[in-house]
């Protein structure tokens, strides 16, 4: 019998203090959670079409384009996306944009990293997906391939 206080102790005492129990998902998961409310108002306010990171950091949303090939997400005051948190490693992941998409890369980080609440090592990235490093959440936002998709559509109506 398991004791009830201990029921998610994997996710609340594991090695990512910080992240509350709904911001993790079971062991082989992959469904997506709801994504934020914001996020549909940074998607509308990005300059262009391109690829982007966008998260919340000190109650301000942040919007990266991806407009190099690899872009650096750690502690260190290297990376090109920074978190100054205990919970990020100095190196923590990377984010390469290839001719056949976006993917990204665990950089040998403590905590790894998650994709719609999937650990993973590395990952091809698509529009609307969460990327979680260490107690930050990025989006990940594709307006190159969305218009695509939609135009897509019309044509089969």
């Amino acid at each position: 019998m398991t004791d009830p206080r201990f029921e998610f102790d994997v996710q609340s005492t594991g090695t990512l203090p910080g992240i509350s129990v709904d911001a993790t998902t079971l062991a082989g998961a992959t469904t997506r959670r709801e994504p934020p409310a914001w996020l549909a108002e940074a998607r509308a306010s990005v300059p262009s079409a391109g690829r982007y990171l966008v998260f919340e950091q000190d109650g301000r949303r942040i919007v990266v384009p991806l407009s190099r090939e690899w872009t650096r997400i750690g502690r260190s005051l290297a990376a090109d996306v920074r978190f100054d948190d205990a919970t990020v490693s100095r190196r923590h992941a990377l984010i390469a944009v290839e001719e056949g998409g976006v993917r990204v890369l665990d950089d040998r980080s403590l905590n790894g990293i998650q994709v719609n609440g999937r650990r993973v090592e590395w990952s091809p990235l698509t529009d609307g997906d969460e990327l979680v490093i260490g107690r930050h959440a990025l989006y990940f936002l594709d307006t190159v391939a969305a218009p695509a998709t939609a135009e897509a559509a019309t044509l089969a109506e």
